[in-house]
């Protein structure tokens, strides 16, 4: 009974983490990664983690980007350079072998970045003054934030959403739109770059519920974004498991988790 309970939370969980991250074009891999490593799955080697977390991100930032594009919020000017060098970037991250202990660490990092990221942000209103960025800047930070995704094994919306914004590239519901894009190819690449380094770990067996979860997590959230639920109170509960699952990853890599 307890583990079916623990499983029935667990996919709840997943479930709310896609909801929320498709309502802002995000994927959710962050926090996947961050309920799985609360859970005996972050006993499993990195590359076990980051490649459902792809998987999972896949379905997740898809439906978010047929939401958005459909409803007229992308910009495909903006978003090719960030995605012309984010590809090979995250096929290289995914297909270098990392050591526990410094994914663990650059999990940890990012899931304190992400934490902190959701507990500042706020509906921000465009005031019209919106500029595309550099060229070479644009395709820079494409690079570099796919070559990370790959390497811990997130999409890089979480990294890219923030700096489309606080540099006026675009508004908030265009930004969601290029971030699911961004998201789903550093996904699939980083998977294939995973797989093709001889670390294919995907089990379809225990992918297949996740995937069923987040599927309607993912629904909900892109098609009515947080209407029917205070983005409040599901924000600041994502911030507390993101945290605790950070703490929980910096006290393992102490030796201080039994």
């Amino acid at each position: 009974m307890e583990v079916v309970l623990g499983d029935i939370m667990l996919l709840f969980g997943l479930s709310l983490i896609a909801a929320m991250y498709a309502s802002v074009g995000h994927g959710g891999a962050s926090g996947y990664l961050a309920i799985l490593s609360l859970t005996a799955y972050a006993a499993n080697d990195p590359s076990w983690l980051k490649q459902h977390a792809w998987s999972l991100n896949l379905l997740v930032a898809g439906m978010a980007f047929y939401a958005y594009n459909k409803s007229g919020f992308f910009d495909k000017k903006l978003a090719v350079p960030f995605v012309i060098t984010s590809i090979p970037a995250a096929l290289l991250g995914g297909y270098l072998r990392v050591d526990d202990v410094v994914y663990d660490t650059l999990l940890s990092l990012t899931l304190v970045f992400a934490a902190w990221k959701l507990y500042t942000s706020k509906s921000v209103i465009s005031d019209g003054n919106i500029s595309n960025p550099p060229l070479v800047l644009a395709l820079l930070i494409g690079g570099v934030v796919g070559f990370f995704s790959g390497i811990i094994g997130v999409g890089g919306g979480i990294f890219l959403s923030p700096i489309i914004l606080l540099f006026g590239w675009s508004d908030p519901k265009t930004t969601a739109g290029v971030a699911a894009i961004f998201i789903w190819v550093n996904s699939l690449s980083g998977l294939i770059g995973s797989a093709v380094s001889g670390q294919f770990a995907l089990d379809f067996s225990i992918l297949l519920p996740f995937a069923i979860a987040v599927l309607i997590g993912g629904y909900f959230g892109s098609k009515f974004g947080s209407e029917k639920f205070s983005q409040t109170t599901i924000r600041n509960l994502l911030i507390s498991v993101m945290l605790i699952a950070a703490i929980r990853q910096i006290l393992d890599l102490l030796g201080l988790w039994a």
